[in-house]
């Protein structure tokens, strides 16, 4: 059973740039009435459903209460290399707190639609600029991310003989999620599926083991749900994946995001427009690796990424988000720190610009009362900041 709640969230907005935006100080939005969630409980069930088909054996076995206390500990602790440091725990976490995550970010997804939309086009799909794995001491690459690869290679040689229309005609958006995994994922993936005429790039960069789980979760989003073997005829012809195979690829790298020189952070990145997600991410790399070096990161960020790209950070509301700085552990909001890099330091970084479009410092998401999954779910609540990087045209 999922609790009972209603939805209820607050926003303000911008409209989305011109084809050539100019360069210009970005100025604050506050925060007002959110419209209610764009996903009907039909389509949030799927999503449920997949996180509950995938993480079944998780989700009924006896270790999972203690290794869900064993994650709170840490997390409470704040010790994330634990909390998000072994496979066991990365499952625990994917089925418990998740799917509410998974609903939330497709909401939100949904919602900044039409700054999606205003991106520069990425043009037809393509594999010039599929994820690359990062090379180093702290990366990885799982099977899937290999098979990514040569499937891109297949559709690109493919696209210079097609004659109609199809997934590899699709226009392409792509998305980085630095930080998080299994959410984003299926998130993504229910947005790609709801968008007409689209085809989803997702790179998925976190310092933790996450590939098994992208694996699992890339074959649950592309391949129809198991039904009974009592199954009607007509529930067997209706099942299908939430999207194509070729609709969808999905590639993962393990790094550490802050250990990543300028030069590859830019091939992670590659040439075309994105979206860069930082989902309850910010905070943790504020309190883990201290101020001074996700500023920095952040910068590297906007020198690196390609113009008309955007940035999405969402995160805890309030105290949850604060960070310590010098001796008196003098505490600063996390949304300062983040307009402080990104807004205040124009002189710093004469070649781009960061427009804010939207910032919410509290928003709540709300579950249908009748939806299913295995275990309660939660609502939640968050702040949301979004920003569009402009560069000079000499860039």
């Amino acid at each position: 059973m999922v609790s009972k709640t209603s939805a209820s969230k607050s926003k303000s907005k911008t409209k989305p740039p011109p084809k050539n935006p100019k360069r210009a100080r970005a100025l604050k939005t506050p925060s007002a009435a959110h419209r209610d969630a764009v996903q009907s409980p039909q389509d949030q069930q799927i999503l449920l459903d997949i996180f509950s088909d995938a993480f079944s054996t998780v989700l009924s076995s006896d270790r999972f209460p203690v290794l869900l206390q064993e994650i709170k500990q840490a997390l409470y602790q704040r010790e994330f290399s634990t909390a998000f440091g072994n496979e066991a725990y990365l499952e625990a976490y994917a089925a418990r707190w998740s799917p509410t995550r998974a609903l939330c970010y497709a909401s939100i997804f949904m919602d900044i639609q039409e700054h999606l939309d205003g991106m520069p086009s990425s043009g037809r799909t393509g594999t010039g600029d599929l994820p690359i794995p990062t090379e180093g001491p702290n990366s990885t690459s799982s099977e899937e991310q290999q098979q990514v690869l040569e499937s891109g290679q297949e559709s690109q040689h493919g696209d210079e003989e097609a004659s109609g229309p199809g997934p590899s005609h699709l226009n392409s958006l792509r998305m980085l999620c630095i930080g998080g995994c299994a959410a984003e994922h299926v998130a993504f993936a229910s947005y790609i599926q709801a968008s007409n005429n689209r085809h989803g790039q997702l790179t998925l960069l976190d310092s933790g083991p996450w590939a098994p789980i992208t694996t699992l979760l890339q074959n649950s989003v592309t391949s129809p749900p198991a039904l009974s073997k009592y199954a009607s005829a007509a529930m067997r012809d209706s099942n299908k994946a939430l999207l194509d195979s070729n609709q969808f690829h999905c590639a993962f790298t393990q790094a550490n995001v802050l250990d990543l020189a300028k030069d590859q952070l830019a091939e992670v990145i590659g040439s075309q427009p994105q979206i860069v997600t930082l989902l309850f991410t910010l905070n943790e790399l504020y309190t883990g690796a201290g101020i001074g070096k996700t500023s920095t990161f952040l910068r590297t960020l906007g020198s690196v990424l390609p113009a008309g790209s955007l940035l999405l950070v969402v995160d805890s509301p309030g105290s949850y988000s604060e960070a310590a700085v010098g001796k008196e552990k003098k505490k600063y909001p996390m949304q300062w720190l983040l307009d402080h890099t990104l807004l205040q330091s124009e002189e710093k970084t004469p070649a781009y610009t960061w427009e804010r479009l939207e910032s919410h410092d509290s928003l709540w998401f709300r579950l249908p009362e009748e939806l299913r999954y295995p275990i309660p779910l939660e609502s939640m609540r968050y702040q949301l900041h979004l920003y569009r990087l402009d560069r000079d045209a000499g860039e």
